[in-house]
């Protein structure tokens, strides 16, 4: 069985701007991430984001938005030899009604466990707000909370066992 990192997207891999980010403009990822990343692929696990993306529901924006934005992080990504397994995201308002593929639940956290084949006692979730970690431990993940727009490299450092090179 594989071994993964499930990261949040806004505040862990690019700034949390307090507002849903939708346009390029706004979207500004952060200093060590590739960085972070790139220890993650060197120590063996494959790299999953999963976020909310309840602008999509509310109207604010489109799936396609959401798109552009993701081709831009993986284009980033490769070009520092990194690949972004799968982006998995909802796109529910929290009040519309029992999501279960909205953080804290697992359902997509669950998804990728089974198609990818991974171990989830061995895979880590890191997220900057305490339903990125829920959504996780209910499917038996281990959880990293950091605060936003904070070090992506350092909390990466938590995980035990890694190999620096």
């Amino acid at each position: 069985m594989k071994k993964a990192v499930f990261l949040d997207r806004d505040g862990v891999i690019n700034r949390e701007m307090n507002a849903y980010v939708f346009n390029r403009k706004d979207f500004e990822i952060l200093p060590d991430v590739a960085e972070a990343l790139a220890l993650l692929k060197l120590n063996g696990y494959i790299l999953i984001i999963i976020s909310n993306q309840s602008g999509i529901g509310r109207g604010l924006y489109k799936i396609q938005d959401v798109e552009k934005l993701h081709k831009y992080l993986r284009k980033y990504l490769k070009s520092a030899g990194i690949v972004i397994k799968e982006i998995y995201y909802c796109v529910h308002h929290p009040e519309s009604g029992n999501c279960i593929c909205r953080k804290p639940d697992s359902l997509l956290v669950e998804k990728a466990l089974a198609r990818f084949n991974i171990n989830a006692g061995d895979s880590w979730f890191i997220g900057d707000k305490e339903r990125d970690v829920l959504a996780g431990e209910k499917a038996g993940v281990n959880g990293i909370l950091i605060e936003q727009n904070t070090s992506l490299l350092e909390a990466v450092m938590r995980i035990p066992g890694l190999k620096l090179k």
